[in-house]
């Protein structure tokens, strides 16, 4: 017996979570629901597919065992925490919530012996990332020094946000880059290196196209022990890259995302040491070897297979809902601090962030552009 799934949000997320659910082993879809009619109505012709105009509709009606939550992000904990108090498991789009207030609020929703949050984020899967994570956990080529990430492959034409009026507002979506984009990364930086304690950023806050949320980032990161790192990102550069350098005690590593290899630059001592014991000038020796990594990873996909194998059989989630509040107040940090051009320590008050969020919400003005409608064909974004 397959689990049965229903999909909120049938816009640019969910049509295409629905397509990752066809012919699924584990799971097969029964319902989906939308508040706006057209979306709807291109399931109406298919007898196995129950449809709703809502997601509290389709919560109470009993017809699915498990939900994806596809729709705008200030929308995710109300619509979460009625399907897991229902007794549904729940897979939730990036981010777990637009601010940390609402992450907590779900968290502490109870869960049934086996009921399951997971998050869709689907970089998680690629190799690359997972042994960069085992290096650095593992410490083996010794402690981390720093990290440097650049993301600016995330090009964004004008047209994109004008095809929905919740889209890079603060009303409607609670950020821009940073939480539409760049989550992804984020949670990346969490998951690998764990989570700063302190940003310092730049935001430019509609540099690059006609919105009023960031639109590109600069910040300096500090981690415990000193560690520093930068993150970059941008939805206004083209071709961009994405380009992730490490730097340990032993070794240098580059993975580019347009090459299947990361690039490992072992020193053959310690640079510590070196700094000690060398010459003024004598750098350690090095040799530069290359791990081959098997492409980008599953994606969606597997994280979509993780999440029936984890109803079925108890598998381990590849990402659980507790991760997401790292990767969120990460988000969050770096928006208030590039709004207030200040340096802001995490943990971040849940408290202070919801009054500036809301102070930004209010004198929020609409948009001057028309906004056309219209699904968008996902496959150049990821």
């Amino acid at each position: 017996m397959r689990v049965r799934v229903g999909v909120i949000g049938v816009g640019n997320m969910g049509s295409a979570h629905c397509k990752w659910l066809e012919n699924h082993p584990q799971m097969v879809l029964t319902a989906v629901a939308d508040v706006i009619e057209a979306r709807r109505g291109r399931w109406a012709a298919d007898p196995s597919v129950q449809v709703f105009d809502s997601g509290q509709a389709l919560i109470r009606s009993g017809v699915c065992a498990a939900v994806i939550v596809a729709t705008p992000h200030f929308s995710h904990v109300a619509l979460a925490s009625a399907a897991l108090k229902a007794g549904l498991h729940v897979m939730v789009e990036k981010p777990i919530a637009a601010e940390i207030k609402d992450a907590e609020q779900l968290l502490k929703v109870p869960k049934a012996e086996g009921q399951i949050l997971a998050l869709m984020f689907n970089q998680r899967t690629n190799p690359a990332y997972g042994a960069i994570r085992d290096w650095v956990k593992n410490e083996t080529f010794g402690p981390l020094r720093r990290m440097s990430w650049i993301i600016t492959d995330w090009f964004r034409a004008q047209s994109y946000f004008d095809s929905g009026d919740w889209r890079a507002t603060w009303r409607g979506e609670g950020g821009g880059a940073l939480l539409n984009q760049a989550p992804h990364q984020l949670d990346l930086l969490c998951w690998m290196f764990g989570r700063p304690n302190h940003v310092f950023a730049n935001c430019g806050f509609g540099r690059w196209h006609n919105i009023g949320v960031e639109d590109e980032v600069s910040a300096i990161l500090g981690f415990e022990g000193d560690v520093t790192g930068t993150f970059v990102t941008s939805t206004g550069e083209a071709p961009g890259r994405n380009r992730l350098e490490v730097v340990l005690d032993r070794a240098t590593l580059v993975y580019d995302t347009r090459e299947d290899v990361i690039l490992i630059e072992e020193t053959s001592v310690p640079i510590t040491e070196a700094i000690q014991n060398n010459k003024a000038f004598q750098k350690p020796k090095t040799e530069l070897r290359r791990f081959e990594v098997a492409g980008q990873g599953g994606q969606h996909q597997a994280v979509l297979d993780n999440f029936g194998e984890a109803i079925v059989s108890g598998a381990k989630l590849l990402a659980p809902g507790a991760d997401g509040l790292d990767s969120l107040m990460l988000a969050n940090a770096l928006t208030l601090s590039g709004a207030l051009e200040q340096k802001i320590a995490l943990p971040l008050s849940a408290a202070r962030y919801r009054r500036w969020l809301r102070s930004k919400q209010r004198a929020e003005k609409p948009r001057s552009q028309p906004v056309v409608a219209a699904l968008n064909d996902l496959s150049g974004s990821f």
